[in-house]
């Protein structure tokens, strides 16, 4: 009797979407459109699709209206992220990311409960690039 083995699944990509690189400093640096509020899971989705130009991520701001669950940091491919959290309603859709180079981007977070519909429109106005 022959045993069939089914491939693992593929982890799910993250849904990312980038302004195109710019000299000029930009409010928002693309979208993204996480699958749930869970920023274990998350979050090491969206760190590895992010382009090497933009270095090791060192720590992430999060808003816990947006993220009520976090630690206070987290290991994502080997490097310890710290996650900043704060309170109220400015950056509540929004998710800093800071590189070892001490350089800053913030993207645009679609909620998750969010159908395709209504984000993706969302997802594309901000891979435009605000400046």
């Amino acid at each position: 009797m022959a045993v069939v083995l089914e491939p693992l699944p593929s982890p799910p990509l993250a849904r990312v979407r980038l302004a195109p690189h710019s000299a000029l400093p930009r409010r928002i640096d693309g979208a993204w459109w996480p699958r749930s509020r869970d920023l274990l899971v998350e979050l090491p989705l969206l760190i590895g699709m992010l382009p090497r130009t933009w270095g090791h991520i060192t720590a992430v701001g999060v808003n816990t209206a947006m993220w009520p669950m976090s630690p206070g940091r987290m290991l994502v491919a080997n490097h310890v992220v710290l996650l900043r959290r704060s309170a109220g309603s400015r950056g509540r859709h929004t998710i800093s990311l800071l590189s070892d180079g001490r350089e800053r981007r913030d993207l645009l977070v679609v909620p998750p409960e969010l159908d395709a519909a209504d984000a993706e429109p969302l997802m594309a106005a901000a891979a435009v690039g605000a400046r």
